[in-house]
């Protein structure tokens, strides 16, 4: 994309449901050009009456987990049932050379023909967890193009599961039947923010998958729930048999209908929408500050300094932000 599109007949194109115009707008969304950035804000403002009405889903899992195997299946039920379902998958960037395998729509070859359904593979760009840089504003893309359910896939690896949790309303961790061992691998962590947990690719040792389930119910009996309201189920499913996905589906529309009556659903939005602000101001200033031109004229030099241990980073830190015009002397 090189020309600034014509952001009047994106949004007409987005509204009435194109998905070649939602695909422009993500490209745009997701550009490092100035042009584009400021173009990209100003439809994203003339977006937002039109987003914030769908289900937004976070899904992890450990490599091998069947998240794809899952996410289709149960894309294809629901696209049967007469939603409209939106997978933003992101794959993991190289670390050499930026480069990203994209597969997604070859690893759900039923859905990605499917009509009512929209696929997005997106780079993570070598960012926080593999979560795409500007995978928020492709969530409001598809909800105001009509998607009434918008699921994100991680790639389950570093802090991406904090990061997607905080960008969705319902978080989903899909693992694999492994008893104790399992138990003991998976973080703390994760299990602290799942809203919902599926034991996967039960339909290779049923009994197994069980044993894990009751494991994973007994943890979480000794953690504080992050809502009086709702403690995370643990379910048995097999997303290659399609096989318990109806009860998965029925849990998700569980947790919106207890999170709405209660308003916590409206306050989690509230709160990262909130903290979205705020990282989108730091990822400004960086950006400002990696771009100036003082700036730059000192930081390979100074780099150079620290990882050879001749400058501690404190001071390497205080001369750059004096040549940006930002540092402050120590009281």
């Amino acid at each position: 994309m090189s020309s600034i599109p014509d952001i009047t007949a994106l949004e007409r194109g987005i509204l009435a449901g194109e998905r070649a115009a939602l695909a422009r707008a993500i490209t745009l969304v997701e550009s490092r050009r100035a042009d584009h950035q400021a173009a990209a804000r100003a439809l994203l403002e003339r977006l937002m009456p039109h987003t914030g009405k769908a289900q937004r889903i976070g899904i992890t899992g450990v490599p091998g987990a069947g998240k794809s195997t899952t996410i289709e299946a149960l894309g294809c039920n629901l696209t049967a049932a007469g939603h409209r379902v939106a997978v933003l998958a992101v794959d993991p960037s190289s670390s050499r050379n930026g480069g990203s395998i994209l597969g997604d729509k070859t690893r759900m070859e039923r859905l990605a023909v499917d009509p009512a359904a929209y696929i997005r593979p997106s780079p993570s760009g070598g960012t926080l967890g593999g979560v795409a840089r500007k995978t928020r504003e492709a969530l409001l893309l598809c909800e105001a193009a009509g998607f009434d359910v918008v699921i994100v896939e991680t790639v389950g690896v570093g802090q991406s599961e904090t990061v997607v949790a905080d960008m969705v309303d319902m978080f989903l961790a899909l693992l694999i039947p492994g008893g104790g061992d399992e138990l003991q691998g998976i973080k703390k962590g994760l299990i602290e923010i799942a809203d919902l947990i599926v034991i996967n690719k039960a339909d290779a040792d049923p009994d197994r998958a069980e044993r894990s389930a009751r494991e994973y119910r007994t943890a979480l009996h000794i953690l504080t729930p992050a809502s009086p309201d709702w403690t995370p189920p643990v379910i048995t499913a097999s997303g290659l048999r399609n096989d318990g996905l109806d009860r998965l589906w029925s849990q998700i529309e569980r947790h919106r209908e207890v999170m709405g009556a209660n308003g916590e659903r409206a306050a989690r939005r509230a709160a990262q929408n909130t903290r979205w602000m705020w990282a989108m101001v730091s990822d400004r200033l960086e950006e400002a500050f990696r771009s100036d031109p003082a700036v730059a004229a000192l930081s390979h030099d100074l780099e150079l300094e620290v990882r050879q241990g001749r400058l501690p980073a404190s001071a390497a830190a205080d001369r750059l932000l004096k040549a940006f015009g930002l540092w402050i002397p120590p009281c």
